[in-house]
């Protein structure tokens, strides 16, 4: 199904960034490997339409624009151009990616072991072969081909009932109002005119430590309680915010139960996560800080959580930990007036932004929805 090949950049820091230019991927989990668009210069480059797998990771991306990479990814290309568009590329990514589980750092991905992987993929049966003589009842023999056409009408349903989903998310959360008041554009415009006042803070005097009750992972059946509600396990992973699993549990290891705004920091990767709801907390040895403040809402907390996050990145890293003690004392930037923390201030601006943000979704979605009720009245 595929030639497969390598690219041929050894050394990113060479790359010269263009705006203009044409995409990099690398193997990392994150914008489906895109780095951003640079100088073609010399680099091997490929064609849209293929697939790239990292070779230490096994993370399968689908490229639909030409693009440039590292010698360690190895880039798939469809024989006879059978991808011809993202639907059909995104099937087969998924496909692909249901394979890659036996591929580690340890056991890293190849072209010699790319080509001896078998996929499974959705196949339509077609008559083929020469007319059958007259008075003759026996049928054309049957020939099995990949049915391309199911794959692009399956990734439309899917995203068809996504942007539903969407639409009543939006509706629910107040979203979908993306104009601005009175306010907040003046706020907006004080922002980019550089009129707010900004202060230092240590993080202890914004937020509060609370005590907390760990669990060791292994000890989940025995503090199964079925009477109780179901709530996030969290650990230290960056994926899926941090939650592990849902669970029922004893109350006595529940974390949060009057469901206050909270911040966690792990501590070995400086991740953040935020969350309004009881959780349980895996076993980390004092790792994860549980953060809280009555002034902290689901709106200022998204100001309040990055400039915690552009100071912890900074500074800390898995060898020089951000313990409690360390995190207590780190200096963050905050909005302020009369020297403290202006809250509502906060608020306005993040909503400001956020409905900036969000206008392009929710015009996304208006126009799928208007798209699929045009195709639905014409058939």
């Amino acid at each position: 199904m595929f030639d497969i090949s390598r690219g041929n950049i050894a050394n990113q820091k060479e790359l010269i960034s263009d705006p203009l230019g044409i995409c990099f991927i690398a193997q990392n989990d994150n914008n489906n490997g895109f780095v951003g668009r640079f100088k073609l210069e010399s680099h091997k480059q490929f064609k849209g339409n293929s697939l790239v797998v990292g070779r230490q990771t096994g993370v399968v991306y689908y490229q639909e624009q030409d693009f440039i990479t590292t010698d360690g990814v190895l880039v798939l290309m469809a024989k006879n151009d059978f991808i011809k568009n993202k639907d059909i590329g995104l099937v087969i990514t998924s496909a692909l990616t249901k394979k890659m589980f036996s591929f580690s750092y340890t056991n890293t991905v190849s072209a010699e072991k790319l080509n001896k992987v078998k996929i499974s993929l959705p196949v339509k049966s077609i008559n083929k072969g020469l007319q059958p003589l007259v008075g003759d009842d026996s049928s054309r023999p049957l020939v099995r081909e990949i049915d391309f056409t199911f794959m692009e009408q399956f990734i439309a349903e899917l995203e068809a009932e996504r942007i539903v989903e969407l639409e009543a998310y939006l509706l629910a959360t107040g979203l979908k109002n993306y104009t601005l008041t009175t306010e907040e554009e003046k706020v907006l415009e004080e922002f980019e005119n550089g009129k707010f006042e900004w202060g230092e803070f240590r993080i202890e005097d914004v937020l509060q430590w609370q005590s907390q009750k760990e669990i060791d992972p292994l000890k989940l059946e025995e503090l199964k309680d079925e009477r109780e509600m179901m709530y996030p396990f969290y650990g230290q992973a960056t994926i899926n915010n941090g939650v592990i699993s849902y669970n029922q549990l004893t109350r006595k290891v529940l974390n949060n139960e009057k469901a206050r705004p909270t911040i966690l920091i792990h501590s070995n990767n400086q991740n953040i996560v935020y969350l309004e709801t009881p959780f349980y907390l895996k076993d980390g040895h004092g790792a994860t800080s549980v953060l809280q403040s009555e002034k902290l809402n689901r709106t200022n907390q998204m100001l309040i959580v990055s400039s915690i996050d552009k100071v912890i990145k900074f500074k800390y890293s898995y060898n020089y930990k951000a313990t409690k003690i360390e995190l207590k004392n780190s200096i963050i930037k905050l909005i302020t007036q009369n020297n403290q923390p202006d809250y509502k201030l906060m608020e306005t601006l993040v909503s400001a932004i956020q409905k900036l943000v969000i206008k392009d979704v929710v015009l996304y979605a208006d126009r799928k929805i208007e798209a699929t009720k045009s195709v639905v009245e014409a058939e």
